[in-house]
This record gives C-alpha cells, structure tokens and sequence, in this order.
C-alpha cells in the first residue's frame, strides 16, 4: 500500500500549489491497477462486422471521401458540402479543398452555376487550384480548349486587360492545348472595349496565319471592323467586311448600318454597291436592310451620281420596309416621297435601265395607296420609256397619263400637259429618231388601236407623229397625219395641232401656208397660244423677212403673250445680219417693256464676221 500513499500525498500537494490548474480523471480516489486475468474467447457464428469503407460514400461519415470520384452532393462548393463562400474565412483554402473533388467534366458543371450568379473571381481561384491538383489516378489535371475558354471568359467579365489575356492565352501551351477561334475571340473582346484597334488587328492577322482551330469567324470580324469604323481606317475595315463575305460568314446588322454610312459620307458608291450585291447573293447575308432614313439617303446620294443600280437597291430596301410595316399590329403606312421617284425616273432615262422604271412606278403605287400621282411623275416616265426607245410603253403611259388628268378643268394647264413643243417633247424625239419607218409603225399601231375591242384614240400621240415628221422635214407625212386625225380617228384637232403643221411648212419655208394655218384656226374660233405665235415668228425669221415677224410679236403681246428672251434674241440675231436696224429697235424695246435682259452677242458676232478665205497663214 505504500505506493499508493505516495500518489495520494502527491496529489493533495499538487492541489495546494493551484487547486485549480488539474482536474482528477475520475471522481474515485483510488484505482484499482491490480492485473486481472482474461477470460478466454469463444468463437461467436456472427462475429461483428467492421465498419464500412469510408470511400463508399457511407452516410455514417459527414462528408464524402477525397477518392470520391464522383459524390452524390457534387453541386460545386455552393451545395450542401461546403457553405456559400459569403460564409467562409479562409475562402481561398475552401476553394482549394473543394477543387481536389473534381474532375474536367463537373468543373464545368460547376462553372455554369457560378457564371449564372456571376462569381468571376470564385471561377478564376477554382480553375487555378484545379489545374495544379491532382486527378483520381495521381496525374495533374489537364485542361481541354472548352474549359480553358471559360476561364478566359472569366478573366475578362473579371475586367482582365487585352495584355493579361495574351498572356494566358500562351500558357495554353503550357498544358498543351491549342487555343481555338473562341479563345481568340475573347481577346479581340478585351481589346474592343480597350479600343485597341491596332492590336485587334495583328491579332486577326495572326488567327489568319494560325491554321484552321483558330480561323476568324463572323463575331471576329465584327469586333475587328468596329474598332477599325471607330479609328476611321476606312480601307482596313473595307478589306476585312470583303474577307467576311468571301469566306462565306454573316456580317451583322451594326457593322452592315456602318458601311453603309461610311459609304455614303465618303461619296464610295462604287464600294457600297459591290458590297450590297454580294450580300443580296448569299443566303445568310441578303436579309440585310439598313434603316429607314439610311435607305432613303442611298437613293438620294444614288440619284445624284446617276447609279442606277445602287439607285435599284436603295429602292428595293423601301421596298422592304413598306411591306415589313404594313404586316406590323397595328399596321405602320410609310411612303417615299414622290420628288424622289421623279429623280429615279430621270436617272434610269439617262442610264437606259427599264428595271428601274418598274421599280420605282412599282414603289410609286405603293406609297400613294390609290391616290393619283403627279403629271410631273406621269411626263417623267414618258421621257424615260422614250429615251429607251420603248414607244409601246410610252405610249401606254401616255393613255394614263390622258386618263388621269384629260379632264382637266384649266384649259392653260391642260394645253401644257400635252404639249408635243414642251411635257411631250422626248416622246417626239424618240419617234424621229430614225425617221419616216418609227412614225410610220407608230400611226399604223395607233390606227390598229382605235379599232379594237377597247379603243384607244389620242389627240395628243398624234400630234407627236405630226411634230416628228416636221422634225424629218417630211411634210407630206405632217399634213396627211394631221387630215387623218378628224378622217381616220374621228378627233378633233387641238391647237397643238395647227401649231405641229405650222412647224412643218415653216422649216420648209412655206411662210404663206403656215399663214394660213393660222387664219384658219383663228378662223374656227380656236384660240392661238404663244407657241402659235412662236411657229409664225420662225416661218418669217426663215425667210429673212423680220419686219413681218416684229409685226407677229406685235399681235402676240396684244393677244395678252410674253415673248420669251429667246425668241426676242432669235429676231434681233437676224436683224443685225439683214442690217434692218428699225426691226432691231422695236426689239429693244419690246425687251425694255417686259424687263428681259438680252445681253451681248458677243460669241455670235464672232462668227458671223469670220472672213472665210481658201489662203492659209
């Protein structure tokens, strides 16, 4: 017993020096350390099982063990597994543990959660621990492009500049994967919002150099383009939207808008319209349309270079979005205004192009919805199926022309409608242009008309053959015409008429003839006009008699006409080479009363006193 009275004196000695520094194991005093003899061990038939393996995912254990491959509360270290970030000390450790637990396939799993609720910075720690954990088999974790992408894309939501996104773009080949067009991609996005346009540049150039994995897409030459727009390096931009299209890619919407209006600011029609036509050839690209007001300035700026086939797009584009508004709920009625379609009419006269009339007669329609259009778009239409040499439309559109606006109540207005002097003029030179075989063809399918099923009958065309024949100083032709208007077709000669046969004896200077022309519808109680007055003052100027014709100048102003500054010119012109200074005054003054400036005749003087001679200097 001696033993233990030395641990009890021990132990109350201990308790005096700091009764409170030890607490006693047990609440006994003593303990029995005496040995005791086992027992001997009978063999059970169901001995007890060991407990299970801790990797087998036992809900015993409170968490999976790190050989899971795959556990059950794998929803990244947002689940059950580890708490929210927000909740954690030590983050960065969490991270790191929670890393060691996953592989490429639930990485990935896990960065769509975290990109959902936009934690950058958790995908950029997370990829970082992950790539320098191990695998199940021992192995450093290898990243695939994909994956690597994601981390570049979280870099740059992560506001990475263009330099630090190179820079992991080369450790790619650290883990040998080979950066495709999307990581390339990202990038050229870093560097857009940097506004580093030369950069984006030679980057562009290099996925170019690279190979195939990294060839440029639709979205890499839409950044590369923008940022070029945006720097007014015009040709490089024009360049890459050419490489777009003949690699067959989609130029967006924004980058189409900015080309075109960079187009038309820098007058490079040409360039507009071949970019426009290679669109309209693709199938994914000839969807694009620019804005309404963008449209309208293509057909303007077309208009006034006379591009008619830029002129065309421009009106197919309205076109576009006439029929687009009008399906709308509710419907949106846009119009084009109809000065533009009268400028259209004139450029496709002058650029001899007939799917540019249809085209913009077609638009016409559509915009007035029934209303009748001007006489000024009607005559304009005349004079472009004319220059053509369609005389068959023409005609045609001049039968609408009669129809729309025949019952015109203002006889004035109506006389200058279908004037052939004036409004009709074009349609009278495209019937003269190859003499007596286009009036011929003409009358006889005008005849044939007035004989059909619907007949059409027409003052006013037969009045242009009279005019065209005077015009190929065939007067025969000019008066049986004439004759066969009241003969043939059952009409009533107009003054535009008389003033047609008055042209035609005047060139021929039958000067009495065309006298009496005009006695005689002076006769019939027609009116005479100031063309009337015209035709007589010629027929006296051809025959050198100009007292005769300041004496019809005399009859015009009293019948209440102005002479025009070029008639007033024409007779003064003659006067001074007939030396009939009389003459000459009187057109002075004639000129002084109605305030015309005549001007010199300097140019003309010239050469009228050249002295012709056969010597040579």
């Amino acid at each position: 017993m001696a033993p233990f009275s030395i641990l009890t004196k021990s132990s109350t000695f201990i308790k005096t020096l700091n009764p409170n520094s030890f607490r006693t194991i047990s609440t006994f005093k003593y303990l029995c350390q005496e040995p005791q003899i086992a027992e001997p061990l009978v063999p059970s038939s169901s001995p007890t099982p060991l407990p299970p393996n801790p990797s087998s995912g036992s809900p015993l254990y409170q968490q999976d063990n790190w050989r899971t491959a795959n556990p059950k509360s794998n929803l990244g270290f947002l689940g059950h597994s580890l708490p929210a970030l927000s909740t954690l000390q030590a983050p960065s450790a969490e991270i790191q543990a929670y890393s060691q637990t996953l592989d490429g396939t639930q990485l990935m799993n896990v960065f769509a959660d975290l990109m959902t609720s936009q934690k950058w910075s958790d995908m950029i720690q997370l990829f970082e621990f992950w790539i320098m954990s191990l695998d199940s088999n021992g192995k450093p974790n290898k990243p695939d492009v994909n994956l690597y992408n994601h981390y570049l894309n979280a870099n740059l939501m992560a506001k990475a500049s263009p330099g630090e996104l190179l820079d992991l773009v080369a450790k790619m080949e650290d883990y040998k994967v080979l950066p495709n067009t999307a990581s390339f991609n990202i990038v050229l996005k870093a560097m857009y919002h940097a506004g580093e346009a030369k950069a984006a540049d030679k980057l562009l150039q290099r996925m170019l150099q690279t190979g195939k994995e990294s060839m440029p897409d639709e979205k890499s030459y839409e950044l590369v383009t923008e940022m070029l727009f945006g720097v007014n390096q015009i040709d490089d931009a024009f360049k890459y939207i050419d490489m777009t299209l003949s690699s067959g890619n989609v130029v967006s919407m924004k980058v189409f808008n900015e080309c075109v209006d960079r187009c038309l600011k820098l007058r490079r029609l040409d360039t507009l319209t071949s970019i426009i036509g290679r669109c309209k050839k693709m199938d994914q690209n000839k969807a694009l349309c620019p804005k309404w007001h963008m449209c309208n300035n293509i057909l303007d700026f077309a208009l006034q270079e006379d591009n008619n086939k830029l002129a065309f797009y421009g009106l197919e584009f309205l076109a576009r979005w006439i029929v687009h508004d009008e399906a709308a709920r509710p419907p949106i009625y846009l119009s084009v205004d109809e000065g533009l379609i009268m400028s259209t009419l004139g450029t496709a006269g002058r650029t001899f192009d007939k799917t540019l009339i249809d085209a913009a007669w077609a638009i016409l329609r559509k915009s007035l919805r029934g209303k009748r259009a001007s006489a000024e778009t009607y005559l304009g239409k005349i004079s472009a199926y004319s220059s053509l040499g369609n005389l068959q439309r023409a005609f045609a559109t001049l039968h609408e022309f009669e129809s729309a606006y025949g019952g015109v109540s203002n006889t004035e207005v109506a006389e200058n409608l279908f004037s052939p002097f004036t409004s009709l003029s074009p349609l009278v030179m495209a019937c003269s242009k190859n003499g007596f075989e286009t009036l011929d063809s003409v009358y006889f399918q005008l005849e044939n008309l007035s004989h059909a099923e619907q007949p059409y009958k027409s003052v006013a065309a037969l009045n242009c053959i009279i005019l065209g024949c005077a015009n190929i100083w065939d007067l025969d032709r000019a008066y049986q015409t004439f004759e066969s208007i009241s003969s043939s077709f059952g009409l009533t000669p107009d003054i535009h008429s008389y003033n047609a046969l008055m042209c035609a004896f005047g060139k021929l200077k039958k000067t009495p003839e065309a006298s009496k022309v005009f006695e005689h519808l002076t006769g019939l109680g027609v009116k005479p006009n100031a063309t009337s007055y015209v035709m007589l003052v010629n027929a006296h100027l051809i025959n050198r008699d100009t007292k005769a014709a300041v004496s019809v100048v005399d009859e015009m102003v009293n019948a209440g006409h102005i002479p025009s500054k070029q008639l007033l010119k024409d007779i003064r012109r003659r006067c001074v080479r007939e030396f009939d200074n009389e003459s000459d005054d009187q057109v002075e003054a004639f000129a002084r009363k109605f305030g015309i400036r005549m001007g010199p005749e300097s140019r003309q003087n010239m050469l009228f006193n050249l002295s012709y001679s056969s010597n040579y200097a």
